[in-house]
């Protein structure tokens, strides 16, 4: 098993976070989009950095509102996906997350995400890339990681796997045995974070709090 921790995570600089990361000992690192955005450094520069460190980064993330969107939304959302998966291809990782959608666009509907996400996984592999989608426990239509494991499980694509993140579990309510009827390797990523338990707005509790 390898460790990582998120960029996001901690306080500092990107260059400073990844002496911090290193010095911690762990295998990997997380980049978070708005850490890679503030500094000033290509994704080639970056990825070397990254392993100059003797790190690895093991995922990139967010990937934001991307399944279930109407025309013209769709067809852009693909195209995002296409331009973040260069930036990846420059930073040398594989793994992107891709959180459920927010967005008050978003139609619903188990088949029609996980056909965008076999359409996303084919377009993937052609990259060398995988896809690691989770479920937000505020997401529109998807909050919950037993129907993001449906999702997964009828895309039936071998690039498309679940993340899965203990904050989205827990401040749900649901029972984390579920997990255990999901194939392991399926499941390409795990989180863990806890919060103190507080009730209030589950997108505020972890933005401030966990």
């Amino acid at each position: 098993m390898k460790t990582a921790i998120a960029t996001v995570s901690i306080s500092g600089d990107l260059k400073e976070k990844l002496v911090a990361i290193a010095s911690a000992g762990f295998d990997g690192v997380e980049i978070f989009e708005n850490d890679f955005l503030a500094f000033d450094a290509s994704p080639r520069e970056v990825g070397r950095m990254v392993r100059d460190h003797g790190l690895e980064i093991s995922l990139f993330q967010p990937f934001r509102d991307f399944e279930g969107m109407p025309e013209p939304q769709r067809t852009r959302a693909f195209d995002r996906a296409e331009r973040k998966f260069d930036l990846m291809q420059e930073l040398g990782t594989d793994l992107v997350l891709i959180c459920s959608n927010v967005s008050p666009l978003s139609l619903g509907g188990i088949d029609r995400a996980a056909d965008d996400l076999a359409e996303l996984g084919e377009r993937a592999a052609n990259r060398g890339i995988r896809i690691g989608y989770e479920a937000l426990a505020w997401g529109r239509h998807v909050s919950d990681h037993r129907d993001a494991w449906e999702i997964v499980r009828r895309a039936d694509h071998a690039n498309v796997g679940l993340i899965l993140d203990s904050f989205h579990t827990l401040a749900r309510k649901i029972d984390p045995d579920t997990i255990r009827s999901i194939p392991g390797d399926k499941i390409f990523f795990v989180q863990l974070a806890d919060a103190p338990k507080i009730d209030m707005d589950l997108l505020y509790w972890s933005r401030h709090f966990r």
